[in-house]
């Protein structure tokens, strides 16, 4: 890994979402259209870009335990364990708080959040941000979530207000995240694997 451009990449990333604009950058699954998830006017261009209605709800990367409960109006007395038991990228779906864009939840109220524990660039990238990363499949409502930098249809390229260089040759196939609702008694009910 080369240090200074790994740094010079999350620097411009940040300073594009301090800016309220929209990234295209490498999640930890896929690529990801993204913004601040507190920023209402950045969330309404995430949606415009990918020409989704606005019901669809977003998912919302965080960097640790602490973040979640930020954004989670309940937080599941069992998310330790969860996050331990995980064997891939896994998001929760559980009520919001007053803390996101109110155009990012679901109609019943709950979000989609993910604790990013395996990769740095996302990592680096929500910490230094300090608030929430707004995450989307890089694709038009519709057509299928690409898999690598070079599946992204040149149309998302061209609207997103910054591109990340990082990992755009990475030609390993990524997967979606595993999606589960975190039920009352602590379980979880399993929306995609």
């Amino acid at each position: 890994m080369n240090a200074k451009f790994f740094r010079e990449e999350v620097d411009a990333a940040v300073d594009a979402l301090l800016m309220q604009q929209v990234i295209l950058y490498p999640t930890d699954t896929v690529w990801g259209i993204g913004c601040d998830a507190e920023v209402p006017r950045a969330v309404e261009q995430v949606y415009k870009l990918k020409n989704r209605p606005a019901e669809k709800a977003c998912i919302v990367l965080v960097a640790d335990e602490q973040m979640f409960a930020r954004y989670a109006d309940v937080v599941p007395d069992n998310l330790p364990d969860l996050l331990a038991a995980q064997t891939r990228p896994t998001t929760y779906v559980v009520p919001g708080s007053r803390h996101l864009a109110p155009n990012l939840l679901a109609a019943d109220g709950t979000i989609g959040l993910r604790v990013v524990l395996t990769d740095e660039f996302c990592r680096l990238l929500i910490r230094r941000l300090g608030h929430g990363l707004v995450s989307t499949s890089a694709n038009l409502s519709g057509e299928p979530s690409p898999t690598t930098f070079t599946e992204i249809n040149p149309a998302v390229v061209r609207k997103a207000d910054y591109v990340a260089y990082w990992r755009q040759d990475d030609t390993t196939p990524a997967v979606p995240s595993r999606v589960v609702r975190v039920l009352a008694d602590g379980g979880i009910e399993v929306l995609r694997d």
